[in-house]
């Protein structure tokens, strides 16, 4: 059995090196949804939340957040990000967020697209918490990853 990749001999936290390891192009795409009061729907999709225009704010906080992930989550690595993209789709009952990370480099990207597509969420929940206080959110999950020394993944 092998150790697990962040702890070093003596069993303390440690940030895995990736010196030796050779760029190659990574790209992750995460998502997840909010599902809300057709009333919270309809002002979001119509621009007359009381806030503002909902989704234009989350893309750009799901973006900020994709670039300090590395401050946020302890052991990640600063990723110079190449691309960060947001988009969002209506769904019965809500919105579904999609995030898309991209780098050149020697790590992967999956946490910069599950970090944007979290805050884009809790930005969405924020931005329409005075419509509706009982907004869901989930299923935020990696949706696939490419580049690497594992390759490429996707969800089922």
């Amino acid at each position: 059995m092998t150790r697990p990749t962040h702890l070093d001999e003596s069993g303390a936290a440690s940030m895995v090196d990736v010196g030796a390891k050779p760029a190659t192009q990574r790209r992750a795409v995460a998502g997840g949804r909010i599902t809300m009061s057709p009333e919270a729907l309809e002002a979001i999709r119509s621009g007359n939340a009381p806030k503002g225009d909902v989704l234009s704010t989350a893309r750009i906080a799901g973006i900020m957040a994709a670039k300090r992930t590395a401050d946020l989550i302890p052991l990640c690595h600063p990723l110079a990000l190449t691309k960060v993209g947001i988009d969002f789709t209506w769904e019965e009952g809500g919105i579904a967020v999609t995030a898309i990370a991209q780098t050149t480099g020697q790590t992967g990207v999956e946490m910069e697209a599950l970090t944007a597509a979290s805050v884009a969420l809790l930005t969405l929940y924020d931005m329409a918490k005075a419509l509706d206080r009982a907004m869901v959110l989930g299923d935020i999950r990696l949706l696939e990853k490419s580049g690497g020394r594992s390759g490429d993944w996707r969800a089922e």
